[in-house]
């Protein structure tokens, strides 16, 4: 059996992170961390918790996160009056997490993936004029343990990772990254196109229900975070790569 991880010290987190995140809370359990903080939570919050058990992924999922094998947290980030393109804001979190693990690149928008399959998940819910940010890392599972066959996490990977310290890592690095996007920092995208591997490959886009699926050729992503199927812009959609990413 794997032994568990959790915070040790969150005040040595805290003060690592406070140039970015004031106010880092850790609970052992919680139905969600955004959904906590989407009730109460001001702006450089940060809840870390052990494990969620109501917890929501992308097109309402559920998702829940065993305890002690994953880093679930969220983090409330001010919008401002004029933000950027909200297409930038769900790329963002996604690039920090490659910042600290080289080895994971995207599946647009913002899946986060080692060889293909997915090691975390990124939910982003508006409250204006905050965003909540949240996001679940697989660190230490057994391979048995997978919600499904294309997940696996660090350590099956052959990473190993000491609690604390990654998610202090993360979260210097979110906060980097969420500042770039609240700057309108081209670099930000620059360095998102570098790291996703959908751009050049054949896909089928999954659309709202009762739309025909697309495919075609990835082509890029726009200047809003947007993909780029042979040419068209699509917002929103369940992209699915149809042969191995190299």
């Amino acid at each position: 059996m794997l032994g568990a991880m959790t915070v040790r010290d969150i005040q040595a987190i805290q003060d690592a992170v406070a140039e970015y995140w004031p106010d880092v809370k850790w609970v052992e359990s919680t139905g969600s961390t955004n959904v906590d903080l989407l009730k109460e939570g001001a702006p450089g919050t940060v809840l870390i918790a052990d494990e969620q058990t109501a917890g929501k992924g992308r097109l309402d999922r559920h998702w829940v996160s065993p305890k002690g094998a994953q880093l679930a947290m969220s983090m409330v980030v001010e919008v401002g009056d004029n933000p950027p393109p909200f297409g930038l804001l769900s790329i963002a979190p996604g690039v920090a997490v490659t910042d600290v693990v080289p080895q994971a690149q995207l599946k647009w928008p913002n899946d986060v993936q080692i060889g293909g399959k997915k090691i975390a998940g990124i939910l982003s819910a508006l409250d204006m004029p905050r965003v909540i940010v949240g996001i679940g890392i697989n660190v230490a599972m057994r391979a048995e343990d997978l919600p499904v066959e294309t997940a696996t996490a660090l350590n099956l990977e052959g990473l190993e990772v000491d609690f604390d310290d990654f998610a202090t890592d993360i979260l210097l690095a979110m906060g980097k990254r969420l500042a770039q996007w609240r700057d309108g920092d081209p670099q930000l995208l620059e360095d998102y196109r570098a790291v996703c591997a959908t751009i050049g490959q054949q896909v089928r886009l999954e659309l709202r229900e009762g739309e025909e699926a697309v495919t075609g050729t990835v082509t890029g992503v726009s200047d809003e975070g947007e993909v780029l199927i042979d040419g068209v812009a699509y917002s929103v959609g369940d992209v699915h790569h149809l042969r191995p990413t190299s």
